[in-house]
């Protein structure tokens, strides 16, 4: 399944056009969606831009074409023998701030094609490398021909690829065979739902708006403040550190996102209209 096919679902079960989600996982894969249905889809761009964990398994001596195991295979190698102390140290190359080339099974578009249309017509065009940051890349398990490992890594990372290039550091090629992804910004997979337990209790498996801002810093206001930002007026709130927040109502309401600069607060995103008091 899709992460496309998952919002035609969810589109169904809770009956609402204005769905998204936060951030696209490979078919054969599993784990955390995060999905954003009515004006909480304003929140999105929090969600993919929030740090990703997954655990994933490479299997070596073989690599296919979509860089995973439901692909041809396009090249084989001898495997070299390695011991822990090696896997370890190749492991920490790849640790921190590095380029990494988008495959071509990617939803990324050029020209206004996605790329993996073009493969599916063998088709193959130049792509620019984009920076990366792997935060975390922990040795859970090896074999002689295989490994796994938890990967912390920023968006834009492709698992496959990193698979891919830990292979070949270690002499040989490979493929990604199993990936879980674990957590998407504040989501994580210990708090998830089956599409299964959505569809028999939608209330009991959605979680509060404020999980996708929970790095942001709080800042409350009075009613005339809150009526006045988010009506669109720009407002200064005096001693308020330049930055971004989430924008919190007399009443803990979570109205939306503010962005402040010298004490003057602007709208960014914006949940909930806050009614002017009464004089």
């Amino acid at each position: 399944m899709t992460s496309h096919d998952v919002i035609g679902f969810l589109r169904r079960v809770l009956n609402t056009k204005k769905i998204g989600h936060g951030g696209t996982l490979d078919p054969d894969a599993a784990g955390v969606l995060p999905v954003f249905a009515g004006s909480a889809t304003r929140l999105l761009e929090f969600a993919v831009e929030g740090r990703k964990e997954y655990i994933a398994e490479f299997t070596l001596g073989a690599q296919t074409v979509t860089g995973d195991d439901s692909g041809e295979i396009v090249k084989t190698m001898i495997v070299p023998a390695f011991g822990k102390a090696e896997l370890e140290a190749v492991l920490a190359r790849f640790t921190g701030k590095q380029l990494q080339l988008p495959p071509m099974y990617s939803a990324i578009k050029i020209n206004g094609k996605k790329l993996y249309q073009l493969a599916r017509q063998g088709v193959e065009v130049e792509r620019t490398a984009r920076p990366i940051e792997v935060y975390k890349l922990e040795l859970l398990h090896y074999t002689a021909t295989s490994f796994t490992v938890r990967v912390a890594c920023s968006k834009g990372t492709y698992i496959r690829v990193l698979g891919e290039d830990l292979a070949t550091a270690l002499g040989t090629c490979g493929t990604m065979s199993f990936l879980l992804r674990t957590q998407v910004g504040a989501y994580t997979i210990d708090r998830a739902c089956t599409l299964q337990e959505i569809a028999e209790n939608p209330e009991a498996c959605a979680a509060e708006p404020l999980t996708a801002v929970a790095e942001l810093p709080k800042l409350k206001v009075n009613a005339r403040q809150a009526a006045r930002i988010t009506n669109g007026v720009r407002t200064t709130v005096a001693q308020t550190a330049d930055g971004r927040y989430v924008l919190l109502g007399p009443g803990d309401e979570f109205l939306g996102i503010v962005r402040c600069e010298q004490e003057r607060l602007q709208a960014e995103k914006i949940l909930e209209h806050y009614p002017m008091p009464e004089e």
